[in-house]
This record gives C-alpha cells, sequence and structure tokens, in this order.
C-alpha cells in the first residue's frame, strides 16, 4: 500500500532517525555525557538502554530517571540543568555533521498543499538553532518543536490553535511517536532505515503500522 502524501494538509515530522541521520550520534552522546560526569560505565549503559527503550521521550525526562533511580541522587533543577548541558557540548559538534534525510527537497516540492512541522523529543531551541544552521528551517513552515514540552503536548496544542490541520500524517520511527499519533487523531507511517526499536518489525506487524524505509520511498 502506497502512501497518498499529497492529501494531507499538515505532515509532522519526528527529526533523529526521520530528518536527521542523528539516533546513533545521540545515543553515544548519553553514555559520553554520564562518564565525563563521574558515571561507571554500567551506570552510563543504564541510561543509554533507557533512552534507546523510549525513543522520542525528552531529555528532560531521561536524566531525571537517571539521577532518581540509576544513581540515585537528589533530582534537582540544577542537577538536571548540568546533564543537560554536558549532553548540549557533546551534540554540538555531531549534530551539524550528521546526514540529512535523501529525498527531503524533492518531498517538500511534491507536497505544496501540506504545512510542515517537525516535533521531536530534543531541545527545541537546539533543534532551531541547527535547522537555522543546516538551511533546514525553510522546509517546516509550520514551526519546529522539541522538549521541555512533549510530543503530545505540542500536538494538543497545534490542534487547539489549529494549526494542525486534518487530515495530518505523523512520520516517525519510534513507538511514542505511533503512540503520540495516535492519541492525536493522526495518520502515521514508520521510517524503518534508521530505528533504533529493536522490535520494530513485530511492533508494526502487531499495529498494523504503514512501514517504509525512509522519506525518498514516499514519493
Amino acid at each position: 500500500m502506497q502512501i497518498d502524501i499529497k492529501k494531507y494538509k499538515t505532515i509532522v515530522f519526528d527529526c533523529d532517525g526521520v530528518v536527521l541521520d542523528s539516533n546513533v550520534v545521540k545515543t553515544e552522546a548519553y553514555f559520553r555525557t554520564a562518564k565525563s560526569l563521574g558515571a561507571t560505565d554500567e551506570q552510563a549503559q543504564a541510561l543509554v538502554d533507557y533512552h534507546v527503550r523510549l525513543g522520542g521521550i525528552s531529555r528532560y525526562h531521561k536524566f531525571d530517571y537517571y539521577l532518581r533511580e540509576i544513581t540515585h541522587q537528589p533530582v534537582t533543577k540544577e542537577a538536571i540543568q548540568i546533564l543537560l548541558d554536558e549532553f548540549a557540548r557533546e551534540l554540538e559538534v555531531v549534530l551539524i555533521e550528521c546526514q540529512i534525510a535523501e529525498g527531503l527537497s524533492a518531498l517538500r516540492q511534491a507536497t505544496p498543499q501540506a504545512s510542515w512541522m517537525i516535533l521531536s523529543g530534543g531541545d527545541q531551541q537546539e533543534i532551531r538553532n541547527l535547522f537555522a544552521k543546516r538551511d533546514l528551517a525553510k522546509y517546516f513552515d509550520g514551526g519546529l518543536f522539541g522538549s521541555p514540552d512533549n510530543k503530545d503536548t505540542v500536538l494538543a496544542r497545534e490542534k487547539e490553535n489549529g494549526h494542525l490541520q486534518f487530515p495530518a500524517l505523523f512520520i516517525g520511527d519510534s513507538k511514542y511517536d505511533f503512540e503520540a499519533a495516535t492519541r492525536a487523531g493522526l495518520d502515521f507511517v514508520f521510517l524503518s532505515d534508521w530505528t533504533e526499536v529493536a522490535d520494530w518489525q513485530a511492533f508494526c506487524q502487531a499495529h498494523q503500522i504503514h512501514v517504509v524505509k525512509n522519506l525518498l520511498a514516499l514519493l
């Protein structure tokens, strides 16, 4: 079955693993962040495992869990901010260099009727800065959104204010992307090429999710 990409008024894109080949570098950055702030290899790997398991969830939530459940330290704004700042430093170089999805420009040209939106678990200001530097912001006239707001919150807000028009499609590569899209009433397509979901085939089959390899395959 082919997705009729031209019927949608809004197309929502996850960022990591969809627009950018950044899943692996982000996973590695979680490990290095924990290690640079004194974690053991086991603690750093536990953070990585949690991050991969909860793909698409905000880093604020992941670092809260890391402090609370892995290192058993007090969860304070200061402690979270130290982790966030170190993680941002780790990401600054690698996100500038990671591959952009092939076919992005052609897909934009093929969907002039649609408003495009980025909805990421990544930091919102970081995404806006990155997309400006990499000349990607021009494609996403519907806005660039990320944490600390979660995807459910952003979708509900953009529906409420009329910016998210239906029919709408969410293109993602995580279980949370699918769940958030379903809760908000969007159609969903799963991109498999760069996903970190280990059991994605079984998950997509169980939920009858339409799967394509990458953005180019939507054309």
